[in-house]
């Protein structure tokens, strides 16, 4: 049986983390570990660790790609899985990606989709039709394979290990997910898997600042990754290892 840590990077997020973790604290699959990664939180963000139970780390670099990194790092199981601090997976989801897991060779990574709760229908309706469709869509067609979902989902370490070096964890103002998907060599095989859904707040489409800070962060991203790889090569090289024509790297 694989263990599997849970990592979530958070900043003055309190109430919204202690419903993620008392999401996790149900799971038919207990987790091995939680890290909450915690970037510099105000508001009680430590006694909600406290109470659950779980590892905070706090993180002295701001942004959310090296928190997430840092508390990668921190994992010491055979699955990462990671989770936003208002996701809330339901009871099957760590189990679920076990079994998702166990049926690739390693190294895999696997993502699903959001259920957007709270907010406005218009914030929930833009969040599933237009981000989540859209990243799905666009970016996958840049990398070639599915692109992961920050707020869902998780790799073997193995994965982690071939990247660990090359993510933009010193970078504030890039998108943790996006980059993590294109630093992913073409011997990891990627799983978008529809059904494994968690809930996901729709408050960050509920105001034009908000989603320009997203957009923002997704054009810094993709202007960091296309200048070290252009994405047209980066494509032509895992066609050629699908074909057993070039490298892994």
């Amino acid at each position: 049986m694989a263990t599997i840590s849970v990592v979530i990077p958070t900043r003055n997020d309190a109430g919204p983390l202690a419903v993620c973790l008392a999401a996790l604290a149900r799971q038919s699959r207990r987790p091995d570990g939680v890290i909450v990664v915690d970037n510099g939180s105000t508001d009680g963000t430590d006694a909600v660790c406290a109470a659950a139970g779980v590892r905070r780390i706090p993180a002295d670099v701001a942004g959310i790609a090296a928190a997430t990194a840092l508390g990668f790092d921190a994992a010491d199981t055979d699955i990462i899985a990671r989770l936003d601090t208002d996701s809330i997976p339901p009871a099957d989801w760590l189990e679920r990606v076990e079994t998702l897991l166990a049926g690739a060779s390693p190294p895999a990574a696997v993502s699903g989709p959001g259920d957007f709760y709270g907010g406005t229908a218009l914030a929930r309706w833009a969040g599933r039709s237009i981000w989540i469709a859209g990243y799905h869509r666009v970016v996958g067609l840049l990398l070639g394979h599915p692109p992961l979902f920050g707020s869902n989902f998780a790799m073997h370490a193995e994965a982690w290990a071939l990247i660990r070096d090359a993510v933009h964890r010193g970078r504030p103002a890039v998108h943790d997910d996006l980059d993590i998907s294109y630093q992913l060599p073409p011997q990891v095989a990627v799983i978008w898997e529809p059904t494994l859904r968690v809930g996901v707040s729709a408050r960050p489409f509920e105001s034009a600042r908000a989603v320009g800070r997203r957009l923002a962060m997704a054009w810094t991203t993709f202007a960091v990754d296309f200048a070290a790889d252009p994405p047209l090569a980066r494509r032509r090289r895992r066609r050629g290892y699908r074909r057993g024509l070039t490298r892994p790297n």
